[in-house]
């Protein structure tokens, strides 16, 4: 699918979907606790393809399949390895795109020092045997879905065991978001200085109903579109007080200089008065790097983005291709040692986009063509739906203003 995004601020309201984060989170609870128990994670259309990876995985695995199919998501294949290990499966995870690729190790590692038996073979990764209950080391570093997996795995076993995590933890929100999610569900897990302490033999008591908030990571688009429109953008259907960590968009706007306010129907944003480059820590929130080096690129002068040295490890290498689609826009950008560094000279021109059929490489592009003289045509759009299946419905009713 090409899609081609038409020059120009907009203006109007959008609603994003449901977090997929948190949503991985209440389905595998649910599904723990038994087949009581349901989540909402709205109407089908705007399921995105990580969730249902997990939805499929999670009926596979329960079910007594051998074949579970986690597609891209880096999420699914992270949280229910070690569940999968827990429960003593025979089973086989069928990854596609460049998740086998995507450093998994330092959890595998893990997993077999403590009884499973794991082999990667190509595009298939294959578990059997049980993990026993003990201490279990992951570096912090690397991926924050190491710990959340082994969270949802351990309370199942018959021992007590240890989380002990190395160096400092990156994406701690994401982990916080794991740490509520099995709380809620009735599993008791106790914080340490450097990790987690998990009594053994627990059973899962998610709610027999749940619902899932909206996602902060889908509406940074929106948010940032709004960013650069005299009269602004509504995001609605927020959750203010979100344990999502990319809640932090509306702090790092306002550091450009956006003007934000708090509204009955949502968030507007808008265009400030004075707009100003800065420096941004992006070691907690990932995934909004590639929209706001395309914001960047918007305001006048140079904007550092820092600590992103983990997204070379994304659905795509995000520094690489977020610095590709700023210059193929005729931006400047360039990679540093550990991140981004933009050049911003308060519009871009357009052009043509490969998003490496990356999510959110493609959906940056879109909230670019606000900044543009000419129109952005995008390649392998269809990405989008890896987390936002109705971002270019919502994009095309927005009002474009100039």
């Amino acid at each position: 699918m090409i899609y081609t995004a038409q020059p120009g601020a907009r203006t109007g309201t959008v609603t994003p979907p449901v977090s997929k984060s948190i949503a991985h989170r209440k389905l595998i609870c649910a599904a723990l606790s038994g087949p009581q128990c349901s989540v909402d994670c709205g109407p089908a259309e705007e399921l995105s393809a990580d969730i249902t990876a997990t939805k499929a995985c999670l009926s596979a695995l329960l079910s007594g399949g051998k074949m579970l199919p986690c597609g891209e998501s880096g999420s699914t294949l992270r949280f229910l390895l070690p569940v999968a290990a827990a429960l003593g499966a025979d089973v086989s995870f069928h990854m596609e795109g460049l998740l086998p690729s995507r450093p998994h190790k330092e959890l595998t590692d893990q997993l077999a020092l403590h009884g499973a038996v794991i082999r990667q073979e190509g595009s298939e990764m294959f578990c059997n045997g049980q993990i026993t209950a003990g201490e279990y080391t992951i570096p912090g570093g690397v991926s924050s879905q190491f710990v959340s997996g082994l969270l949802f795995a351990l309370p199942l076993l018959k021992g007590d065991s240890t989380i002990t995590i190395e160096g400092r933890l990156e994406s701690a929100a994401y982990v916080a978001m794991t740490e509520q999610a099995v709380t809620e569900a009735g599993i008791r897990v106790i914080r340490k200085d450097n990790g987690f302490f998990i009594p053994g033999g627990q059973k899962y008591r998610a709610k027999a109903e749940e619902s899932v908030e909206r996602d902060w990571s889908g509406a940074a688009f929106g948010l940032c579109l709004g960013g650069f429109s005299e009269k602004g953008i509504t995001v609605s259907g927020l959750r203010p007080d979100s344990l999502q960590g990319d809640r932090r968009i509306l702090d790092i706007l306002a550091g450009f200089g956006a003007e934000i306010k708090k509204e009955k129907d949502g968030i507007l944003v808008k265009r400030g008065a004075e707009m100003k480059p800065q420096t941004i820590d992006a070691s907690e929130i990932p995934d909004l790097v590639p929209v706001i080096s395309v914001f960047a690129a918007g305001i006048k002068g140079e904007t550092r983005i820092t600590h992103a040295e983990r997204l070379r490890f994304k659905e795509s290498d995000r520094l690489a291709t977020t610095e590709a689609l700023i210059r193929s826009l005729g931006g400047t950008a360039e990679q540093t040692e550990d991140g981004l560094r933009i050049t911003g000279r308060g519009f871009l021109t357009g052009g043509t986009v490969n998003p490496a059929k990356d999510h959110r490489i493609a959906m940056s592009a879109a909230v670019a063509a606000a900044i543009c003289s000419e129109p952005v045509v995008i390649s392998d759009a269809e990405c989008a739906g890896k987390s936002y299946p109705g971002f270019y419905k919502d994009f095309e009713r927005l009002e474009v203003t100039g």
